[in-house]
């Protein structure tokens, strides 16, 4: 009995202390950010992280994923690329291998560029003129535009995740 009892607050205590494994991410869902802070993770569980259309989505950046100001960068220019029709702008804010429909994957800019027409899509080009930086939805896979036609994520770039780098990763 006394085994027990003081194995149950260890046992809470190792699981409380061990981060959450990642769950398998949907096929039209980019993965999240690899090496996120456990505070980073732990903030875009709450409902208003992640709520779609309240409040300012730099608020909403910071907390639940941090570097604001690359998200707006890459966003505003993938936006200017895509709605100028400038291929060569367009394919520098994307990482490969990027997502695409159906859960295929273009593996560099060779492909993407035979591919652009089906790629970037009438409905892509909607999506990226009619949407406004300021209300995009947040959640801790990263920044949505539209309805879910292209997802925004970091990748950490060292192992301490001091240094990202925000690129499309999902076009659909």
């Amino acid at each position: 009995m006394r085994t027990t009892t003081f194995l149950i607050p260890a046992l809470l205590l190792a699981a409380c202390s061990q981060p959450a494994p990642p769950a398998a991410p949907a096929a039209d869902v980019p993965p999240p950010m690899t090496g996120a802070t456990p505070a980073k993770a732990a903030a875009s569980t709450t409902p208003d992280a992640a709520a779609a259309g309240e409040g300012d989505a730099r608020a909403r950046i910071d907390t639940v994923l941090g570097e604001t100001a690359q998200y707006e960068k890459v966003f505003n220019a993938f936006k200017a690329a895509v709605v100028g029709g400038d291929r060569a702008a367009v394919v520098e804010q994307v990482r490969f291998p990027l997502n695409v429909t159906d859960g295929k994957k273009i593996t560099g800019p060779g492909e993407f560029q035979r591919n652009y027409e089906k790629i970037i899509t009438p409905a892509v080009v909607k999506a990226m003129s009619g949407q406004d930086f300021g209300k995009v939805f947040v959640n801790q896979q990263g920044v949505m535009i539209g309805d879910g036609q292209v997802w925004l994520t970091g990748e950490c770039l060292d192992t301490a995740c001091a240094r990202s780098e925000v690129k499309v990763s999902t076009i659909q």
